[in-house]
This record gives structure tokens, C-alpha cells and sequence, in this order.
């Protein structure tokens, strides 16, 4: 009975200092202190539920502004590192995670056209896309920042409280619709640029003259898809190289908001 009394008199006690603690708006950290040193070992319990008032997060120590600033940080690190690691030759084409191929309706195209011996014409196109995806990666950069630079408290801590893609989950949603309204005008030069345009019109230009089922397909919406998701992919994998790799985190403030 002891044993009973005491978890019941420590409730009652931690029930009336909250009560207390939202009574008065002058609450300071001596008293919240005293708090804790009343409650013994149910300390924390306080400290979980008073934890907004004393400027603290409940992840520890960290306050919100060092939870916003590692996030950021983290963010930062894994947006440039993708943009980089894609924005330069091979950088799509050698990754067979991320390698842009056929569109899946054209892939009665590509058998056709492999059977005729066109392999090459099919070669040079795909080639040509991820040439395109690839010029087109570092153009992100910026909107990147831009979104990352406007994270606010509740962003971050839904972050810090989500799962292992949390933080690239955040990045999609806030630059997917300005990263495609930016991305596909950069797409489309590209695939001038190398030429990716007129490979494809060649390749369903063959296409068309074997069969009676014309194949159509907008070829800047499906790399620029195609370019994204390749994108977000690479930086899903920088972030995961922070969440669970100590060596990866290289800052004080990584350290310490991925190290709690």
C-alpha cells in the first residue's frame, strides 16, 4: 500500500504544479526545477508536458531553433550532394536505379525497333534523355534552398518525428510543382541540346512506317517525371546516410540533432 500511496500522491502532485503552471504566466526555470526535484522520478513526465514553456523541444536538450538549424543543415547537405552526384555525365545513365529508359508505351517501340536492327537509333535516344536529365539536375540547387530556407518550427519537428524519409518527404511536397514548372523549360533545351528530340522523332518516325498503331508520348513531361523521381531518389539516400551513418553527419549541429 506504500508503494501505492506514493505513485498516487506524486500524480496529484505533478496534476496540481501543471495546473499551477498554466495560472501564472511568470512560471521561471527555478520553479520548474523545483518541479522536478518534487516529482522524483516522474521528472520527465513533467518535462514532457511543460517542455513548450521553457523554450526546450522534447527531444532532449535541443531547443526548436537547434532542431530547425540541423534539419536545415541536413537538408542543405543531401539537396547539393544530389545535384552534384546527377549533374554531371553518367550521373542518370549509369545508375540503373535511376536510368531513364522507354516510357512503358513505347516499349513496344523499342522491341520492334531492336528486332529491325535499329539498336543503335534506340541507344542514341536513350542516351540522349539522360544527357538531358542530367544537364538539367544542377538547375534545382536554388529552389532547393529556396524551400528549405522557409522550413518553419512545425515543419521541423513533423521531420524529426516522421520516418526515415521524413526530411525528403518535406523537400518533395514544398518544390514538386515549382520544380516542375522551372524544370521542364531546362528539360526541353537540353533535349535539343543533344539532340534527344530529333532521336525520338526518328524512332517513332521508324516505328510509325512498320506499324498501324502510332505511338505519341510528350517527351520533355516524361524525363522531367522521370528526372524528379532520380532526384528525389538520390537525395532519399543522403538522407538515410545521416539519419543512421555517424560519419556522415560532419557538422556539431548534424551531431547533435541526429545524435539524440
Amino acid at each position: 500500500m506504500k508503494v501505492t500511496f506514493e505513485k498516487i500522491y506524486h500524480m496529484k502532485l505533478i496534476l496540481l504544479l501543471v495546473s499551477l503552471t498554466f495560472s501564472f504566466q511568470g512560471f521561471s526555470q527555478i520553479n520548474l526545477n523545483k518541479v522536478k526535484k518534487a516529482a522524483g522520478k516522474d521528472s520527465s513526465k513533467v518535462q514532457g508536458v511543460l517542455g513548450g514553456l521553457t523554450g526546450k523541444s522534447n527531444s532532449g536538450s535541443l531547443t526548436n531553433d537547434e532542431i530547425i538549424a540541423g534539419l536545415k543543415e541536413a537538408l542543405s547537405t543531401g539537396a547539393v550532394n544530389s545535384t552534384a552526384l546527377l549533374h554531371r555525365a553518367d550521373g542518370f545513365l549509369k545508375n540503373e536505379a535511376i536510368k531513364i529508359v522507354m516510357p512503358e508505351e513505347a516499349k513496344k517501340v523499342e522491341t520492334t525497333l531492336r528486332r529491325l536492327g535499329m539498336s543503335s537509333l534506340v541507344d542514341k535516344a536513350i542516351v540522349s534523355m539522360n544527357r538531358a536529365a542530367e544537364d538539367a539536375a544542377g538547375g534545382a540547387t536554388d529552389i532547393f534552398i529556396s524551400a528549405i530556407k522557409g522550413m518553419t518550427v512545425t515543419d521541423g519537428l513533423n521531420i524529426l518525428r516522421g520516418g526515415d524519409f521524413a526530411a525528403t518527404e518535406f523537400l518533395k511536397q514544398a518544390t514538386t510543382v515549382r520544380l516542375t514548372e522551372q524544370f521542364r523549360p531546362v528539360i526541353e533545351q537540353s533535349l535539343d541540346k543533344v539532340n534527344a528530340t530529333a532521336y525520338w522523332e526518328d524512332v517513332f518516325k521508324q516505328y510509325n512506317k512498320v506499324s498501324p498503331n502510332k505511338v505519341e508520348t510528350d517527351l520533355a513531361m516524361y524525363v522531367t517525371e522521370r528526372a524528379l523521381n532520380g532526384l528525389f531518389h538520390t537525395i532519399a539516400l543522403e538522407e538515410q546516410k545521416i539519419r543512421k551513418n555517424p560519419a556522415a553527419r560532419v557538422s556539431d549541429i548534424l551531431k547533435k540533432v541526429f545524435g539524440s
